[in-house]
């Protein structure tokens, strides 16, 4: 389980204060940016062991504003 960063604050992140965004919608970006990290990783012949998984990684880029999402 991640406790940090907290849920509330990466609903924040990529929502805004008139229309934050779902639970869901939160996990859809985290899976995506998670599967976007492995492929990078896959491509490159970079092996994880040792580091942080790949969707606390997608968590903290989400935290630190480094994703967003596109409004349709």
């Amino acid at each position: 389980m991640i406790n940090e960063p907290a849920v509330d604050v990466l609903i924040r992140k990529l929502g805004t204060e008139e229309e934050p965004i779902s639970r869901y919608a939160l996990c859809t970006v985290a899976a995506k940016r998670a599967r976007q990290i492995i492929e990078a990783e896959k491509n490159l012949g970079a092996d994880s062991n040792g580091r942080n998984k790949e969707l606390l990684t997608a968590c903290n880029d989400i935290a630190e504003g480094k994703v967003v999402i596109a409004k349709d």
